[in-house]
């Protein structure tokens, strides 16, 4: 019997990925630091882990900013298309370290401080250890916070660098699983707490969903998920099916719920009321420039042929979104709640920006967001130094008459209200004024009509907390201002400086935004 005789088979020459780390290396920075956090986190005693923590995590932001100051004029895309690093992105990334190390500071209020003798009798009525239990009363965080923070930071670096549909999902989803579970850990209001966890996460999962189906039929209709190929893609083909318009819609329902524009705001109020105040303040300050970062670049670079279809589509929410935040604001009761609100109206104020599709759009709403990144984190600072035998006084009663007990206090909170209100002087008057004169210039005028009048009804509800702080007179109910640690002083002063220079000397922020020009291709 003959023998076959044998085949060697040819296998395909296999080549790495061309990638240029010095380019990412704040991705890889702060993602190498969160890995050494875990093992932190795992191997160190509670004791020194803290410290340990917080130093790990400073160390490696300033380490990553250091490298994003280098980077200044860096214009090129890596990783085999999936990353681009440009100046929009560079600008993003340095607004992005800046305010999570605010953030963290804020962090670090609840997880090192020393416990104070006030808290003992509380501390000894409560389930678990000692430490547990001591911990608890002071209404400390777990220190896993810590490799959480830096892992959603990692995602959101990623995110709004991500060139190519999958890139992006899978930063969306490194950066929003450990946001759920930073939800969830406020230990005085446990239950709120993880309600609005479970609420986030649900919610988050349907939205990742919507996502990842609108890129599978955005690649059934191009063959790629690139953004260069898939406007490539736009301009050879001239009839545009409905695979491509549902793709795009499934595509902008995944991220406008991440900047919680309506009607994908529903779990604004719960998270931001449930979560404790650092967390809610970094989530509100950071997730809106990383999910507006990643919308820019999808919408001005992938499909920037298309502007004709989703212009009419983000009118409507555009519009919706500025009016009905503002005007159920008014009727909240509680400050974090209110705040919540606020942020949806000041989601529907940048998505006029993002409409507009023009160099002069993109810089307005890079602006506005770094404008509002650091006034809300400054706010957030504030709440947690008003506080009553309970824990944060939230309760917009309780706020009656604050200023005539701590007027300082009560004054910065007043510049931040008035900023988000777009009170000349400040940066958010700076902001609206940015994205209302491209509104203009493009032509978008019945839109910019409709947030002057939402911003008329936004003013009633800042300037309501203004005039109860200040004009009224304290009560049983008027909670206590808490004397602020080193770290919350240096949040709140970096928040209140920029808040009034970018208000009064807007000029050289808004060169650096022009400086670094448009999105790659």
């Amino acid at each position: 019997m003959s023998r076959m005789p044998l085949i060697d088979p040819v296998l395909p020459a296999f080549t790495t990925p061309s990638i240029n780390y010095y380019a990412i290396a704040p991705i890889l920075i702060v993602f190498g630091a969160a890995v050494v956090s875990v093992l932190v986190e795992a191997f160190v005693p509670r004791r020194g882990r803290r410290v340990t923590q917080l130093v790990l995590v400073i160390a490696s932001i300033v380490a990553a900013f250091a490298v994003t100051l280098d980077l200044r004029g860096t214009r090129l895309v890596t990783g085999e298309g999936a990353i681009a690093v440009d100046g929009p992105t560079l600008v993003m990334w340095g607004a992005l370290l800046l305010i999570s190390l605010l953030a963290a500071f804020l962090m670090a209020e609840r997880t090192i401080d020393p416990l104070g003798d006030a808290f003992a009798a509380r501390a000894s009525s409560l389930p678990g250890s000692e430490d547990e239990r001591q911990f608890a009363a002071r209404g400390y965080l777990q220190t896993e916070v810590w490799p959480f923070l830096l892992f959603a930071l990692t995602g959101m670096l990623a995110f709004v660098a991500a060139n190519d549909l999958l890139m992006m999902f899978v930063a969306l989803e490194v950066m929003s699983l450990p946001l759920y579970l930073l939800a969830g850990m406020a230990r005085r209001r446990r239950l709120l707490s993880q309600e609005a966890a479970l609420k986030y996460f649900l919610l988050g999962a349907f939205s990742s969903a919507f996502f990842l189906y609108g890129a599978a039929l955005i690649y059934g209709y191009s063959g790629s998920i690139g953004f260069v190929a898939i406007s490539d893609t736009l301009t050879a083909k001239t009839a545009e099916g409905s695979l491509l318009a549902i793709g795009l819609a499934l595509l902008m329902v995944g991220l406008l719920f991440k900047v919680a524009a309506v009607p994908f705001h529903q779990w604004t109020p719960d998270v931001y009321q449930g979560a404790p105040s650092p967390v809610t303040g970094f989530m509100a300050a950071t997730v809106k420039i990383a999910a507006f970062g990643a919308i820019l670049r999808l919408l001005y670079v992938a499909f920037g042929g298309m502007r004709w279809d989703w212009q009419p589509m983000l009118w409507i929410i555009a519009a919706l979104t500025m009016l009905v935040g503002s005007i159920i604001a008014i009727t909240q009761s509680d400050m974090k709640r209110m705040l919540a609100y606020s942020s949806i109206a000041q989601a529907g104020f940048i998505l006029v920006g993002v409409i507009v599709a023009t160099p002069q759009g993109l810089g307005a709403s890079l602006f506005y967001l770094i404008a509002y990144g650091f006034t809300t984190i400054g706010m957030f600072a504030v709440i947690m130094m008003v506080r009553n035998a309970s824990g944060e006084a939230t309760s917009l009663a309780e706020w009656r008459g604050l200023g005539r007990k701590s007027p300082l206090v009560a004054g910065v909170f007043s510049l931040f209200l008035l900023s988000l209100a777009g009170i000349p002087l400040t940066s958010g008057f700076v902001g609206k004024f940015a994205v209302f004169a491209a509104a203009i210039d493009a032509g978008a005028v019945w839109l910019v009509i409709i947030g002057v009048v939402a911003s008329i009804i936004a003013a009633f509800f800042y300037v309501r907390v203004v005039v109860l702080m200040h004009f009224a007179d304290p009560t049983e109910e008027t909670a206590s201002v808490a004397i602020p640690s080193a770290f919350t002083t240096v949040t709140l002063t970096a928040a209140t400086v920029m808040t009034i220079a970018l208000g009064i000397f807007p000029q050289w922020l808004l060169d650096v935004i022009e400086q670094a020009g448009v999105f790659i291709r």
